[in-house]
């Protein structure tokens, strides 16, 4: 079976992604021929014989910043292989990411995501190979192998064929721009704490619209700024 998405990762640390992608729904993805994903080692691109990829920032300050070089190499290899609809780059200063943006990305056929680290990249890689620039929120990680491992996960559930029940994915929070409604499951009565009557009715129109009105009672109390 021919694979629907490839994802190409690259990252100074490919090793962090192991765990990642041999467990749960990203394997079985994998397995089922629906997703292909391959991370690339950034310091095998660098010319440097101890196979350094960063150097120190001109003009001054701290840090060490991504040189050139090796990410053009990388990303100039397998574009000579195939075409790529996103170079996708995880930054703090990126757009912020949501639901709306893992749907789009998960219609796309190639992408490669690429992983800053240390004090970030130079900006000429962002300025000729990135087509989009991603955050997952106002915070400083160590670099975007974290970020990058959300924006997959993300991605890969959305396939067609990836998970079992499929209507699952409609019922998640931020798809109909609400949070998920309380959920429950057997038994019905534990230490004393009972399932709310409506959900073991059978009133599906019942179950629906008790649903609903807690989405929005949930999304007003915790994120108000997505009912505008």
């Amino acid at each position: 079976m021919e694979e629907k998405i490839r994802i190409d990762i690259i990252s100074a640390v490919p090793e962090i992604f192991d765990s990642f992608l041999s467990t749960s729904i990203v394997k079985i993805a994998q397995e089922r021929g629906l997703v292909k994903i391959f991370v690339h080692n950034l310091h095998k691109y660098s010319s440097d014989k101890f196979g350094h990829i960063d150097d120190t920032p001109y003009g001054g300050g701290s840090g060490m910043v991504i040189q050139c070089e090796p990410v053009f190499k990388c990303i100039e290899e397998l574009k000579s292989q195939r075409d790529y609809d996103e170079v996708i780059y995880l930054t703090a200063d990126g757009v912020l990411f949501n639901q709306s943006i893992a749907n789009e990305l998960s219609l796309k056929r190639n992408l490669i995501l690429l992983c800053g680290h240390y004090k970030g990249i130079d900006q000429r890689i962002r300025d000729s190979l990135v087509t989009k620039e991603i955050s997952i929120g106002d915070f400083i990680l160590t670099g975007g192998e974290l970020p990058a491992m959300i924006v997959v996960d993300s991605i890969v559930r959305l396939v067609p064929g990836v998970l079992g029940d499929p209507q699952s994915i409609f019922e998640d929070s931020f798809q109909d721009g609400l949070l998920e409604p309380p959920i429950y499951t057997k038994p019905a009565e534990f230490r004393g704490m009972k399932v709310p009557d409506v959900l073991l009715s059978g009133d599906h129109k019942k179950i629906s619209q008790w649903r609903l009105e807690q989405s929005l009672k949930k999304t007003q109390e915790r994120r108000p700024d997505l009912l505008k």
